[in-house]
């Protein structure tokens, strides 16, 4: 048996749910990746990158990096403008460039690019390269970015007089407000989500091939969702020829996505345009440093949180106003019509049906953000949001949080269920979920545990997060990008000898697809799993979809992977009747064969009707045995999941100790539940990152502080706990196998639980929030600041 956990930063990727045996193997994949390519002739490319965050560009000198032996070539966005590929479009249909030609926007921002015969000519002529720079003041902080006076940084936008990008508002304002106004209780709090990195274990690379006789393009790359990209490659360079019947996209194995390799970065285009006008491949990859420092980012969202209740506890309302940092460009990895994402799921697992939520994205200067990092186009933020201020109401008016939830849970009895923000929730039991979460940790016990040590001036806390997560993107009436509509494929193929082959649009990151897709069509035909060859990641073999991200893949390819085998199944049960010369309604359907009601001899199995759909069909129907579906979810799922947490805090150092952490999920129908708990092991050390380790921080010259993994901490086995998971199963209700989705869960749920746990042990003296993540420092500060230390 083995597991494919190389590919993920943690254990697992993003996204899985159905049922059945657990002693699945898994499937390894290819086992290369992009940077494992070579090609005849390559040529190696690096980037040279701005020390600035915002400055003129007055002159680049590449005649000394020409010098250097090896280097062939050194391009500029002016050398690009000529082809007018200096610029090209984002995921949020905004501008982003490609090189620039006058102005540096962000640090890291790439320049120019020097191509060589090696990589290490390429990095010699990197150093080689000399620009002069005037230096501007930059705009770091987001707020001041809306200062009358602050520099307009768009200055390429025509008309452009603020750094505003756009204001999104949902919900009733007028009702919330006056909710609000009367309400016997209301908590406020300011929380900052920090911008983090993905960091995964492969960084972002190409290899990009233009053959100049067939005039087609080859781009290998680690992409997330290949299609997409070939789309994206055909609208910016359709007008240098390669549109997109000529462009081929091949994903290999990923070390790594999480959301961070689903755009389309500059390094991409610069390949593509260097392979195009001299007709070699070029090979792109990132080191480490320029990851962290220029591309994958995710959250960065300034949140003013509001929750109206009564004295009782009761929750009213909620009214949540938002100020997104996106950086130089609106690059946010959003559904067109969702330039927040899902942060209306804000409202949570709760009961009440007044809410308003507005936000406002601004310009600054920092590299582009809003990747959709392990979560569902910003869950994570609102999930956030709502448990912090859950729990904010509990401490507020001294009720125990759990009962406080158990009090405004939305009742298994009521789903589907309307959300005041428009969301309309398929199916949950949340009161099930805690109960099973608290039976398991023993929280009656902790609780008089954590009295006797508050006695005693002890510090111990107990956090609850009772999320409720939206994945599946999406039902094309309301999900696309840049247009295009976010149902996903699955074509089967079936051999005459009984042996499959099932392609689809997802790209695995190391989520088990090969594993759980064949189960899902071993399941609907009673082919064995083992006689099922999954392939992904090739645009000219799979059929179109959007790729792997957003907890997607089971909600949608999945489902399609399911329906396109009961098309295969529809045609045996005819190929059935005819050689067994029965009606079709006498027959019955075990997995794996059909046989005669009454008569179960009289069988035909699922290898005998497909060699008999090549060799001996009825009349007029059309050969072979294959299906292919688009599938276009007719809602989203929406899986949820109580999580406990249990710190011990020493009160002199602000040291903090994760003692114990239980995960109850709710993912639907589960497929396969060792890849289910890979993805939770996996996603909740990804959720303990933002909580107490990670975040990028920057100086007010805009410098990044922490850009290499010496300074950005990304938590290692050692830091981890020993992760407690369990599951209660509500499936999905319109979903075609029952399931919802579960690789982002944790990743979303764990943040929340962490810091409700170190402020439960903090309230004693009066602290009622701090911003993740939370260090050391800043509890002891927070102590110290409140005369405990």
């Amino acid at each position: 048996m083995t597991q494919q956990c190389k590919t993920s930063k943690a254990i697992g990727g993003m996204g899985h749910s159905i049922k059945r045996k657990e002693d699945i193997r898994f499937v390894q994949g290819k086992g290369h990746y992009v940077d494992d390519i070579k090609l005849d002739g390559m040529l190696y490319m690096d980037i040279v990158r701005s020390p600035y965050a915002y400055a003129k560009i007055k002159k680049i000198d590449t005649e000394a990096a020409l010098k250097v032996p090896g280097v062939v070539a050194v391009v500029t966005g002016k050398d690009l403008e000529q082809y007018n590929l200096h610029w090209m479009p984002t995921l949020m249909s905004d501008t982003q460039m490609v090189l620039p030609t006058d102005t540096v926007m962000y640090q890291a921002q790439e320049v120019a690019a020097v191509i060589a015969t090696s990589r290490y000519a390429a990095r010699d002529g990197r150093e080689a390269v000399r620009v002069d720079y005037e230096p501007m003041k930059p705009v770091i902080d987001p707020f001041k970015a809306l200062d009358p006076e602050a520099p307009v940084l768009r200055t390429d936008k025509p008309g452009k007089t603020d750094n505003h990008i756009w204001h999104w508002e949902v919900g009733d304002k007028a009702k919330t407000d006056d909710v609000f106004s009367k309400a016997e209780v209301v908590v406020k709090e300011q929380m900052h989500i920090p911008r983090i990195h993905v960091a995964s274990i492969e960084t972002c690379g190409c290899v990009a091939d233009y053959d100049k006789v067939n005039n087609h393009l080859t781009m290998y790359m680690t992409t997330q969702a290949p299609h997409a990209i070939r789309t994206v490659i055909a609208l910016v360079a359709g007008h240098v020829g390669l549109t997109e019947e000529k462009v081929r996209v091949i994903s290999p194995d990923i070390g790594g996505g999480f959301g961070g390799k689903v755009p389309v970065y500059p390094g991409y285009v610069i390949a593509i345009a260097v392979s195009f006008l001299v007709g070699k491949p070029v090979k792109w990859i990132e080191d480490r440093s320029e990851n962290l420092q220029a591309d994958s980012f995710a959250r960065d969202y300034h949140i003013t949180a509001e929750m109206a209740g009564t004295k009782e506890g009761k929750i009213l309302a909620t009214r949540f106003k938002v100020l997104a940092d996106h950086g130089y460009t609106d690059a946010s990895a959003n559904p067109s019509k969702f330039p927040t994402g899902m942060f209306s799921i804000a409202t949570g697992s709760y009961d009440y049906d007044t809410a308003y939520m507005e936000a406002d994205a601004i310009y600054t200067n920092k590299p582009p953000g809003g990747v959709a990092y392990r979560c569902s186009f910003r869950v994570t933020e609102a999930v956030h949001a709502i448990e912090r201020m859950t729990d904010r109401f509990a401490l507020e008016i001294g009720k125990d949080p759990a009962e406080l939830r158990f009090q405004n849970f939305i009742k298994k009895e009521d789903f589907p269920w309307p959300s005041p923000t428009g969301w309309v929730y398929d199916s949950g039991d949340y009161e099930a979920g805690l109960r099973k979460a608290m039976d398991v940790i023993g929280y009656d016990e902790l609780r008089k545990e954590q009295a006797g040590k508050r006695a005693k001036g002890e510090l111990m806390g107990i956090g609850i997060s009772t999320f409720t997560e939206v994945v599946g993107a999406g039902p094309s009436k309301d999900f696309d990008i840049l247009g295009i509509k976010m149902f996903d494929s699955a074509e089967i193929r079936v051999h005459p000898t009984g042996k499959a082959i099932a392609r689809f649009g997802t790209k695995s990151q190391g989520q088990g697809h090969e594993t759980t897709y064949a189960q899902i069509i071993a399941e609907e035909l009673g082919i064995p799993a083992e006689n099922i060859q999954v392939e992904e990641g090739d645009t000219d073999t799979a059929p179109y979809g959007l790729g792997t991200y957003a907890s997607r893949s089971t909600p949608t390819a999945g489902a399609a992977a399911a329906i396109a085998a009961r098309k295969l199944r529809d045609k045996a049960r005819k190929i059935a009747a005819y050689l067994l010369e029965v009606s079709e309604d006498d027959l019955e359907w075990e997995p794996g064969k059909f046989f005669v009601k009454g008569a179960p001899e009289k069988a035909k199995t699922i290898q005998e009707l497909v060699f008999a759909a090549y060799t001996n069909h009825p009349q007029g129907m059309e050969a072979g045995f294959e299906a292919t579906h688009y599938y276009d979810p007719p809602n989203l799922t929406f899986p949820s999941g109580a999580y406990i947490c249990v710190v011990d805090i020493d009160k002199e150092t602000g040291g903090i100790h994760v003692r114990r952490f239980v995960a109850i999920d709710d993912c639907g129908n589960i497929i396969n539940p060792m890849i289910v708990q890979g993805q939770v092991h996996g996603g909740l050390t990804q959720g303990i990152a933002p909580a107490m380790y990670e975040a990028l921080v920057y100086d007010e010259a805009g410098n990044i502080l922490n850009g290499t993994l010496m300074d950005y901490l990304v938590p290692t086995a050692v830091e981890s706990p020993n992760w407690e998971t369990g599951h209660v199963i509500t499936p999905s209700p319109h979903h075609p196998i029952g399931a919802k989705g579960v690789g982002e869960s944790p990743t979303v749920g764990a943040p929340p639980a962490i810091a409700n746990a170190i402020v439960d042990a903090l309230s004693p003296y009066g602290i009622t929030h701090l911003d993740i993540p939370i260090t050391p420092y800043k509890v002891w500060k927070a102590l110290k600041e409140k005369g405990a230390i």
